[in-house]
């Protein structure tokens, strides 16, 4: 087996079915809780794992709206482990990506689970990028990135052969992995611990208990009540939120403030013909501009074999809305009487003019795909999957780039934490994430 792939034993040691299952039977057994954790993506799953490892005496749930954990940003994501390289040196951001990034393949080789070193050039295909990319560089040493360096036009296609670039920043320590793989063992681990994943429990309200629940011999030991949409309560006496895509909403629930609100934004991706998958090796992304909020197309291999190009960036007209034509009232509402949506827009008129034009016609797309491998052709491509990303906006319509936690008001203010914005990349950094939301849950709760 080549180094550079990790491929452990097959995957299925609990699968969803059996979490499912578990979740239904630990249901019916207990309704009270000490610390609940609502949100069944991975940073939700990475945190309540972290929690019921360091507090085992303590009981812990998960509850998650859909019958599946880790439907949507943790299901839908582009699946790069990324190194470290384009955050602000000392930033927090910076330090639990790069930190995020060693624990998750610590990880990935503990549990058997599969990832590939695939690497990422970050490629310049004008030399108006150089400046970009040398400081980009420099960016990535003072972050501590591993194995970084700076590669010529012949050493681009030594590694990618169908590469066309006049320099690039060469990145090994980047990767792959299936992150709804990583997040369901996240969720066994926290169920071996003896933790409870309760499925399809959407929560609606959040309140202080009025008076113990007769059969209880605890009295008021768990004074926070949670319902569901369907009437079900359980009690608990913390609540940690890790919403996502509903992070306001939830977190508006308790008494907080909507701000900052989050927007949906799509990015649709191609995907190579499998008969052109040779052409790609390893991640290959364009030098950021930091005129633009997002990165731009790119390439990206899969475990799976195939590759993906992409994604555009353009507002979703539904928060879980994967299709071109998925359309909620309420949420594309929410969204266009947001000023700070459109402080952002009119920022940004040409770049999401354009964005919109690549989603509607391939050829535009293809043509921006064509500045890094030539050879690719609009018959070479098909129309992929998408994902939607939960973007955090501030009312003046900046995008939030950095840990926000609130709590609730009044009684219950005291009771709960919203993890209302956990930075991007959440996915590579989670671990790293899940143990600074674990010290500010224990700071706050005194666990």
């Amino acid at each position: 087996m080549p180094p550079l792939l990790r491929a452990g034993r097959a995957w299925g040691r609990v699968g969803l079915p059996g979490l499912c299952r578990a979740a239904g039977h630990q249901r019916r057994r207990s309704s009270t809780f000490d610390v609940v954790v609502v949100g069944g993506g991975i940073v939700g799953l990475a945190s309540a794992r972290e929690l019921i490892l360091r507090h085992p005496s303590l009981t812990f749930s998960v509850l998650e709206k859909e019958k599946e954990l880790a439907c949507h940003q943790s299901g839908h994501n582009s699946g790069v482990i990324h190194s470290g390289i384009y955050y602000t040196p000392g930033s927090l951001k910076a330090k639990l990506c790069v930190q995020g990034a060693a624990l998750c393949y610590e990880y990935c080789d503990r549990k058997g689970i599969p990832y590939r070193q695939c690497g990422k050039l970050i490629v310049a295909v004008e030399q108006e990028e150089i400046p970009r990319l040398k400081a980009l560089y420099e960016r990535g040493l003072l972050n501590k990135v591993r194995d970084l360096k700076l590669i010529s036009a012949k050493e681009i296609q030594a590694k990618e052969p169908f590469c066309r670039g006049v320099m690039a920043l060469d990145s090994p320590y980047t990767g792959i992995v299936n992150y709804r793989q990583v997040a369901l063992s996240y969720a066994e681990d926290f169920q071996e611990a003896g933790g409870a994943v309760l499925t399809d429990f959407e929560v609606t309200d959040m309140e202080m208990a009025r008076e113990s629940p007769s059969e209880s011999e605890d009295g008021m030991k768990y004074p926070v009540v949670v319902r569901n949409s369907k009437g079900e309560e359980i009690r608990c006496q913390h609540i940690v939120t890790c919403a996502g895509l509903y992070s306001d909403r939830l977190s508006e629930i308790s008494g907080c403030s909507r701000e900052p609100r989050i927007v949906p934004f799509r990015g649709d991706y191609l995907v190579l013909k499998p008969e052109k998958c040779y052409m790609v090796k390893g991640n290959i992304y364009p030098v950021p501009d930091p005129r633009f909020p997002f990165l731009g197309v790119h390439f990206t291999p899969r475990m799976d074999g195939s590759v993906w190009l992409g994604p555009n960036a353009v507002l979703a007209f539904k928060r879980e809305g994967y299709k071109l034509y998925d359309f909620s009232a309420r949420d594309f509402i929410d969204a266009v009487v947001y000023s700070g949506l459109w402080k952002l827009v009119f920022r940004n008129v040409s770049y999401g003019m354009s964005e919109m034009y690549r989603a509607c016609f391939l050829s535009a797309q293809v043509k921006q795909l064509q500045k890094f491998i030539p050879e690719v052709t609009i018959s070479d491509i098909l129309r992929g999957p998408s994902g939607v990303r939960a973007q955090a906006l501030d009312q003046d319509g900046n995008l939030v780039d950095d840990f926000v936690f609130d709590g609730g008001t009044g009684d219950i203010g005291s009771r709960v934490l919203h993890v209302r914005n956990a930075p991007s990349p959440a996915a590579t950094s989670s671990l790293a994430i899940a143990k600074m939301i674990a010290g500010e849950v224990e700071r706050r709760f005194g666990l």
